[in-house]
């Protein structure tokens, strides 16, 4: 008795033993040996060895309720053992970036996984279109380790230092520390709005130096009207 073709070995298990490894384009291969990570909640898909599961919810009390008034936030769970741990978002494309005392804005909906020794924390950045836009918020990650963001599509990295860059703020998924975002607010003309607008009024507007991830689709839904940036970048939370 045999099975025939090449499935296990079109899909085998990754050799890599980075601590995060990609598992194709759409799946984490976390390496538990280099100690705990942080995963959001609900998205493990498979796991060997003896790793243990605790969900942690918002990450505190002072997070939970920067969660509630904002409406930004994500639910984790810590994760520790050992073994191999594989995680996914409902098919999403997976991005994994390190960061070395370093810090980015993540629209909260894309975090997907992140070293323990990562801190993270729901930040509000004072742009000059937010009066109009309403309160902008993001998660912020810093300091040293790997990350893992989930983007529907391949996305692209523009370099904000090269040109004016603007983008559709249900497609921005993060930028790096230096970068600087305000909201702009654009009907397209007296014109365009009789004719019922463009649907592109809200935008946000990147300077400063360093990139911007754009997915190719809108449909990023907890930073839209509730994404951060601002006019500092990261600000504080990068210095503090």
């Amino acid at each position: 008795m045999a099975i025939h073709g090449s499935l296990f070995s079109d899909f085998r298990e990754t050799g890599s033993q980075d601590p995060f490894a990609l598992q194709g384009k759409k799946m984490l291969k976390v390496q538990m040996g280099y100690g705990p990570v942080w995963a959001r909640t609900g998205s493990m898909v498979a796991y060997q060895g003896d790793i243990r599961f605790e969900n942690r919810g918002s990450g505190g009390l002072g997070r939970m309720f920067k969660q509630a008034m904002t409406g930004e936030g994500i639910d984790l769970m810590q994760c520790t053992g050992h073994g191999e741990l594989f995680v996914a978002d409902e098919a999403a494309d997976v991005q994994v970036l390190y960061l070395e005392n370093d810090a980015i804005s993540v629209n909260g909906a894309n975090v997907l996984a992140f070293s323990s020794s990562v801190e993270w924390d729901i930040h509000r950045v004072a742009a000059r279109g937010a009066a109009t836009a309403g309160n902008l918020y993001n998660v912020a990650l810093r300091g040293t380790g790997y990350v893992a963001v989930t983007t529907k599509g391949e996305p692209v990295a523009l370099d904000v230092a090269s040109a004016p860059t603007f983008a559709d703020a249900q497609a921005v998924v993060l930028w790096t520390a230096g970068v600087t975002m305000d909201v702009r607010i654009d009907t397209g003309g007296l014109k365009s709005m009789l004719r019922g607008g463009t649907g592109e009024t809200f935008q946000m507007a990147f300077g400063g130096q360093g990139y911007v991830l754009v997915q190719p689709s809108e449909s990023v839904t907890d930073g839209a009207g509730q994404a951060t940036g601002g006019g500092g970048g990261l600000g504080g939370f990068l210095n503090g």
